[in-house]
């Protein structure tokens, strides 16, 4: 069994560089989506707590197996922790055996922002040029980044409620060939903005922003709004919007259609990248996809990943599992 540790991944990530990771990553996801009736799928199992979540996320085909363990608190950052770290495996089908543990808490924020980059290629405008980032947390970068490398960015509008954190955010994007403009609220961000992401981190209902405040062919990205209770866009906008989810039953639960029904719920991810329902149809329509993370999309990274160890001879050989001469004597093991 290999596990991969967050050494490995900056590894395999430096050798590719992060464009090219993500770009990989991208086309992997769109992949994945495309076999989607192939997965042995369920919503993630969740246990709530008042000062966060729990979760645990497995997602199959037919040759391998994957689950995430995964957390979500919001408080964290104020004792000097992540608010989600994550540990993701990835198992044979044909044996039950586990292949790899890898770190999964920079590997989440990867997937969540390709998985994103994978919807706005059927749900943003070709010629988007500005884009507005509301939340300049750990997801925020990578984010951009994708978003950037698909359309054609000039300019990135950005707000937080920590200065700090808008700071971060402009000192680790300043390299790159858009412009970066600090807004002081977000009414300022959003205005006029071609796509706009939602990524912020307080477990309450929110309304980040009015329907009447969204321009005509706005993209909106909403990937704050992940658990029961926790919202960012408005019910009004929810309903008047094409609303594209992964997982129907899991975001009724805990994405922004919450507020919602079904009914309100244009299609799932994987039937645009099927061809089955049609995404963007004009340049006026305003567009969400209500993001909420779903297990196919660890799947997708895990089993990159992997091959991606292989290929570079990254990550440790680790005995975890007892190895028998005979199967049947697992008793044997302890006759010392």
């Amino acid at each position: 069994m290999k596990i991969l540790t967050i050494s490995d991944v900056q590894a395999i990530i430096n050798i590719l560089g992060l464009e090219s990771f993500l770009w990989r990553l991208v086309t992997a996801l769109e992949t994945d989506f495309r076999r989607w009736p192939e997965f042995q799928k369920s919503v993630r199992q969740a246990t709530h707590y008042a000062h966060g979540v729990i979760e645990l996320m497995p997602c199959s085909d037919q040759e391998f197996y994957t689950f995430k363990y995964v957390n979500g608190h919001p408080g964290n950052t104020g004792h000097g922790k992540l608010n989600v770290v994550a540990i993701g495996q990835l198992s044979s089908v044909a044996t039950g055996y586990p292949l790899m543990i890898s770190e999964m808490t920079v590997l989440t924020a990867l997937r969540t922002a390709a998985t994103g980059g994978v919807a706005a290629k059927y749900l943003a405008r070709d010629d988007s040029q500005s884009l507005a980032i509301i939340g300049n947390g750990v997801q925020s970068e990578f984010q951009t980044i994708v978003l950037a490398q698909l359309f054609p960015v000039r300019e990135v509008r950005y707000y937080d409620t920590d200065d700090k954190a808008m700071t971060k955010f402009a000192t680790n994007l300043s390299g790159y060939p858009f412009a970066l403009k600090p807004c002081r609220n977000i009414a300022e961000a959003i205005q006029g903005a071609a796509m706009i992401v939602t990524a912020t981190a307080a477990k309450k209902k929110q309304c980040l922003f009015t329907f009447d405040q969204v321009a005509p062919g706005t993209y909106i990205q909403g990937i704050g709004g992940d658990c029961p209770g926790k919202t960012e866009l408005s019910r009004e906008l929810m309903q008047n919007a094409k609303v594209v989810v992964e997982h129907t039953p899991q975001s009724l639960v805990e994405g922004d259609i919450q507020q919602c029904s079904a009914a309100d719920i244009y299609a799932e991810l994987w039937q645009l990248v099927c061809q089955i329902k049609t995404g963007r149809e004009n340049d006026t329509e305003i567009t969400v996809f209500d993001s909420v993370g779903f297990a196919l999309e660890d799947f997708s990274i895990l089993k990159m990943m992997y091959d991606l160890a292989h290929e570079y001879q990254l990550g440790t050989d680790f005995e975890l599992l007892p190895e028998l001469d005979d199967p049947k004597n697992l008793y044997g093991l302890l006759q010392l």
